[in-house]
């Protein structure tokens, strides 16, 4: 049933859903499906074991986050190899070939 409500929740605009479309572009629809369920389990346990409540922050607040997380990672990684990243000025979006 986890299963079947993950790839249900695959095709909304939540949170959850926006976690399962990257994995599933990156790591393939099974192995999004057993992750995402895997997560709706934990946040199904914690609100039983805890009384936790769930409020989703929605797809916008979780591309957010990734976003950061991977800007964050990439200067991390840059300041080890001895640069600096620098962001590109905004009328500057034109794609370079």
């Amino acid at each position: 049933m986890l299963r079947l409500a993950a790839t249900t929740i695959g095709r909304s605009d939540t949170a959850l859903g926006a976690f399962y479309r990257r994995l599933s572009s990156r790591a393939g629809k099974a192995k999004a499906v057993t992750a995402t369920a895997r997560k709706i389990a934990v946040l199904f346990y914690n609100t039983l074991r805890h009384g936790m409540t769930y409020k989703d922050p929605g797809a916008d607040h979780y591309e957010e986050q990734y976003r950061s997380r991977v800007l964050a990672n990439l200067k991390r990684r840059a300041k080890s190899l001895g640069f600096v990243l620098q962001a590109v000025p905004c009328d500057a979006d034109v794609a370079v070939s």
